[in-house]
């Protein structure tokens, strides 16, 4: 059984049988010790600032040669080579145009094809293991319907079982997303798929946040069970009253500062009252802060515009209601599925905004033509509208390139279906300077497969994340090693 095949294979080789679901130039400024709201509201640090990788440098200077190489930036390379070293890119071009140093690992990719590392862009990779036991699965936090403040990467297990599986398919980065059971479920993270600890994986801690508004949200469990919001009108109140709670929370830091400022203001030394002053103040009692609160406090960044928020609307009066929403408090987003919203497609493209499209797998509306959903990233692309490919999943995220794949079969132009899941996701997430094509100074997160990225019949023979080369293991090669040997 090859690997090809592993990958095709039933969920039942995966933990459960019940489940369907380097060293590089990223920098992250770590949590400080908090400081007072006001503080941080003039010091926030911009959205995209990256962890620090402590992943081991690349050893040595490697060099593929003889592959096609899909540089996804500027076109193909036929029989060329690509060098990296210090986990970036070094040289890319044809085969007579690359000098290869003496020390470098010559690989031979003749008859193979060279491409950047994947990006899926919503996953739940590292918060699930095993979909029917509980203990494994860290989600969402349900106990309210607006959590802000809760942050994927306080959960994020490294040591999962399922990132070797995705891995072993292309896939070396992916946003890691709380699950949409709730309008506003915490905060994503941008992760690249290998290391020695948590703090390796996790490249941008709080990348973005998604809101909900698909329906899925609206607690309209029957009878006693009913719980607020179980309407549409009930899910926009609720996220208005949380936007205006937050800038009202704003509003008193502010205040606040400037109380503190005058406060704390030393008298000119000119001023011939200057003593009577000192004296006043003696008497006055500093101005008290405003009480802290994390939730409110999470979704300032996002109403001051320094990090995208994710609309997910998947129907066409859903996806209005949210944009209006979005508007009113002047919300930097990104569209996530609009998976049913056909019939405004126009207005979608007039937003002029990202779209990150899927499942692409999933059913049409009785009233939808068979091909809907199929054919929307085509739709989408012919609009102009810059489109991304998600997976949606943690089981089956390696199934990422055959959604790219499938889109092609409905109209998306190849070129479009592999920058979706590699460049166009880049740019979304502010990582284009370092991730998504190949090209010189850009991490070498660098796939080598013996076939085309999008086929399912390809077999993935080298994964390069940050120019160290990863094993090409996972537990289900384990399982088959164990059992075949017998």
């Amino acid at each position: 059984m090859n690997s090809a095949t592993l990958r095709r294979s039933a969920a039942c080789c995966a933990p459960c049988p019940h489940d369907s679901s380097h060293q590089n130039q990223f920098r992250h400024a770590e949590r400080s010790e908090r400081s007072p709201l006001s503080f941080r509201l003039t010091l926030l640090l911009p959205a995209f600032l990256l962890l620090a990788s402590l992943t081991p440098a690349q050893q040595s200077p490697v060099a593929l040669r003889g592959g096609k190489i899909l540089t996804v930036s500027h076109g193909t390379i036929e029989n060329g080579v690509i060098l990296f070293e210090n986990g970036k890119i070094a040289a890319i071009g044809a085969a007579n145009s690359v000098q290869v140093p003496k020390d470098a690992r010559i690989i031979d990719a003749t008859g193979m094809t060279v491409y950047p590392g994947l990006i899926d862009s919503e996953t739940a990779l590292g918060l699930t293991e095993i979909s029917a036991e509980e203990m494994t699965n860290d989600l969402v936090e349900p106990s309210d319907e607006i959590m802000p403040h809760m942050h994927v990467y306080d959960a994020f297990h490294a040591e999962t079982e399922l990132i070797p599986v995705t891995r072993l398919n292309g896939i070396t980065n992916a946003i890691v997303a709380p699950a949409s059971r709730d309008t506003l479920p915490g905060q994503d993270s941008f992760i690249q798929l290998a290391g020695k600890s948590q703090t390796d994986y996790l490249l941008i801690r709080d990348i973005a946040m998604p809101l909900n508004f698909t329906g899925d949200q609206r607690r309209n469990e029957r009878g006693e069970g009913r719980k607020y919001p179980s309407t549409r009108m009930g899910l926009a109140a609720q996220m208005r009253q949380a936007f205006l709670d937050a800038q009202d929370y704003a509003q008193k830091w502010s205040d606040y500062e400037k109380k503190k400022a005058d406060y704390d203001k030393p008298a000119a030394p000119s001023d011939s009252s200057a003593q009577s002053t000192d004296k006043d103040k003696s008497k006055k009692t500093p101005p008290n802060p405003p009480k802290r609160d994390l939730k409110l406090e999470a979704l300032l960044p996002y109403l001051q515009g320094k990090k995208p928020v994710i609309l997910a609307a998947e129907e066409s009066s859903d996806l209005q209601a949210a944009v209006n929403l979005a508007h009113e408090f002047n919300l930097k987003f990104i569209l996530n599925h609009v998976s049913h919203s056909q019939s405004v497609l126009d207005y979608v493209a007039s937003l002029k905004v990202p779209v990150i499209v899927g499942p692409i797998y999933e059913s049409p509306k009785p009233e939808e033509r068979f091909d809907a959903v199929y054919s929307l990233p085509a739709q989408l692309y012919k609009r102009g509208v810059k489109i991304a490919l998600a997976s949606y999943d943690s089981h089956n995220a390696r199934n990422l390139p055959y959604a790219a794949g499938f889109a092609t079969a409905f109209g998306l132009p190849y070129d479009e279906a592999l920058k979706a899941i590699t460049l166009n996701a880049a740019e979304i997430w502010g990582v284009s300077d370092s991730l998504g094509s190949l090209d010189v100074g850009k991490t070498a997160n660098i796939v080598v497969a013996n076939g085309d990225p999008l086929d399912v019949k390809t077999d993935v023979k080298f994964v390069f994340i940050g120019g160290n080369e990863i094993p090409l293991t996972s537990r289900q090669t384990r399982l088959r090693d164990e059992y075949s040997a017998k």
